[in-house]
């Protein structure tokens, strides 16, 4: 009987390998060889279309980004950028949340309301934005009507601080719904035994917030916090599309814009591997701190 019972686990174990095994050779295919390509790039001066063969040159590529200003104004842009779409997105979308999970009726309708924008393509939606911040879209006339002051240019695709606030609004409003769905499900988790105590207890509303809601969505929260931050980090097209439109580039330079315009325009592979590299250090060094700070509470119900 044991005997059976082994070979029926092993007969298991062999499917489970025959159905993971496609996915984990297009993982290797696609993802990990060309980032450890890349990896093993940055040792070389690499030109593309050059008919030259690399030359080794050790650190020297990282020493150059490092002391490069270009590289040091990207870093500088992905973090305007990141703390400017990344905190509004996380508070709102949790509040967004909070004022669904709390209507009986009609929640559906506003989910799918909220989360229309996210199933647009990122080209898509800097398009339906550039042309609202345009001098003639809406943005300029909503608040010339709202500040009296008609014809008034805001300048919002040339002037390098409403340059950034644009770029992190369209962020917000593509992925907001996103994230409030996600929370709405964390939220959807907690038992109703739970809350429904508090109430009898006589907890008030804030105070069911606060002390269960916040507490047991926590591991929700975590997530939430490391996918929007790293999909910040990661922004590329909308600030592309703005400076096609001619916007300048200096304020919205992210890192992941500036490994595209060394590679593709200036045609240096091996500086763009290494900002490349350095930008997943990055990614990497903020996960860790973030999961490693919640890990100093553990609540449970």
């Amino acid at each position: 009987m044991k005997t059976a019972y082994i070979g029926i686990e092993k007969k298991k174990a062999r499917w489970g390998w025959i159905f993971v095994t496609p996915a984990v050779l297009l993982f290797l295919l696609f993802s990990l060889y060309p980032m450890l390509n890349a990896f093993f790039n940055t040792f070389f001066t690499m030109k593309l279309l050059s008919l030259r063969a690399p030359k080794f040159v050790g650190l020297k590529n990282y020493a150059y980004i490092l002391q490069s200003k270009d590289f040091w104004n990207s870093a500088k842009a992905t973090l305007f950028f990141t703390f400017g779409a990344f905190v509004p997105l996380t508070i709102l979308s949790m509040v967004l949340a909070l004022a669904i999970t709390s209507r009986k009726k009609s929640g559906r309708a506003i989910q799918l309301i909220i989360y229309s924008p996210a199933i647009l393509s990122s080209v898509v939606a800097a398009l339906i934005w550039i042309l609202i911040f345009d001098p003639r879209g809406l943005g300029n006339s909503v608040l010339n009507f709202l500040m009296r002051s008609p014809g008034v240019d805001h300048q919002w695709l040339t002037d390098p601080v409403m340059l950034r606030i644009c770029t992190s609004t369209i962020y917000v409003w593509k992925y907001v719904g996103y994230f409030t769905i996600i929370f709405v499900t964390g939220i959807a988790k907690i038992p109703t035994s739970v809350l429904e105590a508090a109430t009898i207890d006589g907890a008030q509303k804030h105070q069911i917030i606060q002390r269960i809601i916040f507490p047991l969505i926590k591991p929700t929260t975590v997530m939430v916090s490391i996918v929007a931050m790293l999909n910040c980090l990661k922004s590329f097209s909308t600030q592309y599309l703005f400076t096609q439109r001619g916007a300048p580039l200096e304020p919205i330079n992210v890192i992941t814009l500036n490994i595209y315009n060394t590679a593709m325009r200036d045609l240096n592979i091996s500086r763009a591997c290494v900002m490349s590299v350095l930008l997943f250090l990055i990614m990497m060094g903020l996960t860790l701190i973030r999961l490693k700070s919640s890990e100093k509470e553990t609540v449970s119900y």
